[in-house]
């Protein structure tokens, strides 16, 4: 991140990767004309003629335009953002272009003669007159698909929903006018709110990376901050992790503002409904929008306000090539538009603490006094503690979280987190819990076969004889419990108190003021009505701190803060027990509720380490050939390493071991570069993967930057 001029890592590739672009050039021209389609007898338009498309086909040796004739009697409705079909993919035979497939694509503009020597072939057909890739939003997607390594056209299918030809039928309501400028309300409570949305209002552009403070009181606030920028006249754009949360804001604005001036993009919508929404966004309808991770390429006119929440979450990761994440896409749409930034939740995230270091944004944070008075009592069991109660034993708690829970029962429900199945555990030492690290690279050590011999899951290298750095142990020790067990335990030792569940089967969104015991999965707590839980129990705290990943204790924290969050504060009598090793320092975070000191610690640790977000790191995954090959083709920038290659972990139910073709194990290795270098990198890898596409040498190989999941 540039802190001067607030542009995501816009440093130039490096001189390697643009020799390898050049040296697929000549293949690149070849394969545009073998594409070229056969030219047909159609009367073509007077005036700008010729239209560049961008066909939606995913393949890196064809991520560029092509330019279409365009018949006279489509001349009025092929205009710039238009859907068409188009012949693509014909042969010569004999002198003339044959064949071919049609493919869907998009016009990119209308010109004047095209830089083709040869004949065009025309338009096939357009298949809305609706214009719905605006210069912007190509922008953007361009931006995203170099950023990450990808194809323009993988980008467009997350950033355009399909077509609904009654959606588009339907005309989309009168825009209303900028609403007055909101009061501050519960910004108040921060130093600096009151200044901010006074800034929004007045068609400012602040950025402030916002620890919002516990009570549930998050979506009514950043309701306020979208008014503030409706009321500039600019438009709004806010992204949450999942369904439950964008129900909470859409209520939220709702009360506030009103109908009319929103929409949320959620997939709880159905399709169709999703994009009579978008369509009203596209067509300046409506200014603000709130919605999950496909929102944030939603197509918002003159943006004022960014917001993302809880930007920690692995949900804000998109599954889908070239893999974007919400907030950094955010943030490429901040310095197009010069729009304001706001980075909330209840913790901070190192690549928000990284945006404060460097000056890119300002802390958004109440005072010490304020925190005390809003958050809840945290108190700390070790996972070592005994309980010599049967009750206590009997429900797996320790006694001081058992009496905890009793007493809190006579007052309102208790909420118990437990981790769900599925997490893969780190190792750590047991007298310390010091995590155990590879010597080499700095990478988690950890034991993927029944040899017993420890290896690095960066680099491969073996651990023989290993010993905590910290303290010299030589024994090491991990845990992963459910959620199910814990949830039969509990109620045979509360058989007088309902037990609710929810995690993946179910999640509920809320549950009533009335005493019960919930146990949820982290990320699947329900709301508590009447002013939050009574209590919460968060056990197993070693499962979440054993996880295999870099962000292990970062992610602990945030789910950890997340629950404890919906408990009322200390002075009505709300209490958090954590179970887990008190001088930890992600338990220790939490007890003083300082998540913001805890990130911008752990980054000074991950920078003297280089490791994400100071380093910039890109994964390769694939069968052995193919990552080998790309390798080889790849011109890495220079002080750049490579880790590995290790076997990917086995993961799911009777896989047998992740594969590629025939069954072949598949295997990663880990790219990393110096800061101001992930633009050099990402340059690289597409051309290396060019390269490997157009010689056809090996299978295709899995490119993720910036991956969530270092482990």
């Amino acid at each position: 991140m540039n802190g001067t001029t607030g542009s995501p890592d816009s440093a130039p590739a490096s001189e390697g990767a643009g020799e390898q672009l050049e040296l697929v050039r000549a293949e690149l021209k070849k394969a545009k004309a073998r594409a070229r389609p056969k030219a047909g007898p159609k009367v073509t338009a007077t005036r700008l003629p010729v239209a560049r498309v961008v066909v939606n086909k995913g393949v890196l040796v064809i991520d560029q335009y092509f330019d279409y004739s365009v018949p006279a009697d489509l001349d009025e409705a092929a205009q710039p953002g238009v859907r068409v079909r188009v012949r693509f993919g014909a042969r010569v035979v004999k002198g003339r272009r044959e064949g071919g497939t049609l493919i869907d694509g998009f016009v990119v503009e209308r010109l004047a003669a095209s830089d083709y020597a040869g004949p065009l072939a025309p338009l096939s057909q357009v298949l809305s007159p609706e214009p719905v890739l605006s210069p912007e939003l190509l922008r953007l997607c361009r931006a995203v698909a170099d950023r990450y390594a990808g194809t323009l056209a993988d980008v467009l299918q997350l950033a355009v929903p399909p077509k609904h030809g009654r959606a588009e039928a339907a005309p989309s309501p009168e825009p209303l006018p900028p609403p007055a400028a909101p009061e501050a309300g519960s910004w108040t409570r921060y130093p600096q709110g009151p200044a901010f949305l006074a800034a929004l209002a007045g068609q400012g552009a602040p950025r402030a990376v916002w620890a919002a403070l516990p009570g549930g009181s998050w979506p009514q606030e950043l309701a306020v901050a979208v008014a503030a920028a409706l009321a500039s006249g600019r438009g709004a754009l806010v992204v949450l992790p999942d369904g439950r949360s964008v129900a909470r804001l859409d209520a939220a604005l709702l009360e506030l503002l009103g109908s009319g001036r929103h929409v949320a993009l959620t997939a709880e919508h159905g399709a169709e409904e999703r994009y009579r929404r978008w369509l009203a966004v596209s067509r300046g309808s409506v200014r603000a929008v709130v919605g999950t991770r496909a929102a944030m390429f939603a197509p918002v006119r003159d943006l004022g306000l960014l917001a993302v929440w809880d930007d920690g979450d692995d949900r804000l990761s998109d599954e889908r090539a070239p893999y974007p994440h919400a907030r950094d896409v955010l943030l490429l749409r901040a310095a197009e538009a010069g729009a304001a930034v706001l980075i909330g939740g209840l913790t901070t995230t190192v690549e928000a603490a990284q945006l404060l270091r460097t000056g890119w944004a300002r802390p958004l944070a109440a005072d010490r006094e304020q925190v005390r008075r809003s958050a809840p009592l945290v108190r700390t069991v070790s996972d070592r503690d005994q309980s010599d109660d049967a009750a206590a034993r009997a429900a797996r708690l320790p006694s001081h979280a058992w009496r905890v829970a009793r007493e809190a029962l006579e007052r309102g429900p208790v909420l118990v987190q437990v981790p769900r199945r599925g997490y893969v555990p780190r190792l750590a030492c047991t007298r310390c819990r010091e995590a155990a690290r590879c010597a080499h690279c700095a990478g988690p050590l950890a034991l993927p076969g029944a040899d017993g011999v420890l290896t690095c899951a960066w680099c491969g290298r073996s651990e023989a004889d290993w010993h905590c750095r910290e303290c010299g142990g030589s024994r090491l020790r991990a845990q992963v419990v459910g959620s199910g067990r814990t949830a039969e335990e509990l109620g045979r030792a509360f058989p007088l108190v309902p037990v609710l569940t929810s995690g993946r089967a179910e999640v509920l969104d809320s549950v009533p003021d009335s005493p019960a015991l919930v146990v949820a999965t982290p990320g699947a707590e329900p709301v508590a009505e009447g002013g939050g839980y009574a209590a919460a129990l968060l056990l197993d705290g070693w499962a979440l701190l054993g996880r295999a990943d870099l962000r292990a204790g970062e992610d602990a924290l945030r789910r950890w803060t997340n629950a404890a969050g919906l408990v009322r504060p200390r002075e009505q009598g709300g209490t958090v027990v954590i179970v887990a090793e008190e001088t930890l320092r992600p338990v220790q975070a939490l007890v003083r509720w300082d998540p913001a000191g805890f990130a911008a610690t752990e980054l000074g640790e991950r920078a003297e380490l280089r490791f994400p977000p100071v380093s910039r790191m890109a994964s390769v995954t694939g069968s052995a050939g193919s990552v080998e090959d790309l390798l080889g083709l790849l011109r890495l920038p220079e002080g750049g390493d490579v880790l590995g290659p290790v076997q990917v972990p086995v993961r799911g139910r009777g896989s047998g071991g992740a594969g590629g073709a025939g069954g072949e194990p598949l295997e990663r290795v880990l790219l990393r570069v110096d800061p101001g270098r992930g633009a050099a990198l990402a340059a690289a890898l597409k051309a290396a993967q060019v390269a490997q596409l157009v010689r056809r040498s090996a299978e295709p190989v899995r490119v993720r930057i910036d991956p969530p999941d270092i482990g």
